[in-house]
């Protein structure tokens, strides 16, 4: 079922939007040559209690994972791109991390994730990340009243043609609110014109997310890590996104973030 939120349900999302804001912005300043992926799980783990958030992956165990999920944050390195379980490992020169979070704060949540560069980025790296940050901006500006579903599809795929990069159809952005993941599935590739009808108040979890020369994923066996099946590299970038009346209202958007300017 698709709950429609009023302006004031959409203003509590925004609140719990803005603190995974700040944790993804200082999850990203911490990663650094030497730093292990653990000290920036437990970070997030004192924030989100300093805070009184809930984690929203702490005991989650949907039937794709080898739950229940004993962690706070996701945490993907190189060539894996989603559900990342965090684990002793120190971060490299060079290193692609992309970092994941879903927060509840009374009883409403935000979605995000984003993709940095340790220490010496290689221009590739740079792009596929330009490239997942151009394609979640073309999203956004797709979720508009009138529209419907495929738009936000079709304008992340169009972006990913631009590029040259494969997508993946089996994990894309959904529904968010009063649970992380809620109805409806937002595919990574679509056509414009086709599905629902996009209407003020509904809240979405935009996600593209791309490998470098594959569609194709394998998992870890922690049961978790999703990694390109060919070991290319990969990012992804998220934001929570409110459908108003008037503008798209990005509610997970960083301070520091500016949308990416089109090559």
């Amino acid at each position: 079922m698709i709950e429609l939120k009023t302006p004031a349900e959409i203003e509590r999302m925004h609140v719990a939007g803005r603190f995974v804001a700040e944790v993804l912005t200082e999850v990203g300043r911490l990663a650094d040559v030497g730093v292990n992926l653990m000290d920036l799980e437990h970070h997030a783990r004192g924030m989100i209690k300093r805070r009184g958030a809930e984690s929203c992956y702490w005991d989650y165990a949907p039937s794709f994972g080898e739950g229940p999920f004993r962690n706070v944050i996701c945490l993907s390195v190189n060539d894996a791109v989603l559900h990342g379980l965090p684990h002793d490992y120190v971060l490299r020169d060079g290193d692609v991390v992309t970092a994941d979070l879903a927060v509840g704060i009374d009883g409403w949540v935000a979605d995000s994730a984003r993709t940095v560069i340790v220490g010496t980025a290689a221009e590739e790296d740079l792009r596929i990340i330009r490239a997942t940050e151009e394609a979640l901006e073309a999203a956004i500006d797709a979720a508009r009243p009138g529209n419907r579903l495929g738009d936000i599809s079709a304008a992340i795929y169009a972006v990913a043609c631009e590029y040259g990069y494969p997508v993946n159809t089996e994990f894309g952005g959904h529904g968010i609110g009063r649970t992380m993941h809620e109805d409806i599935h937002v595919s990574n590739k679509g056509q414009a014109g086709r599905g629902m009808k996009l209407r003020p108040g509904l809240t979405l979890a935009l996600e593209p997310w791309f490998a470098r020369t594959t569609d194709k994923i394998v998992y870890d066996e922690d049961g978790w890590t999703i990694r390109s099946a060919d070991g290319s590299r990969t990012a992804h970038s998220e934001h929570t996104v409110a459908i108003t009346e008037d503008a798209p209202l990005v509610l997970t958007r960083r301070a520091e973030e500016a949308p990416p300017t089109r090559a």
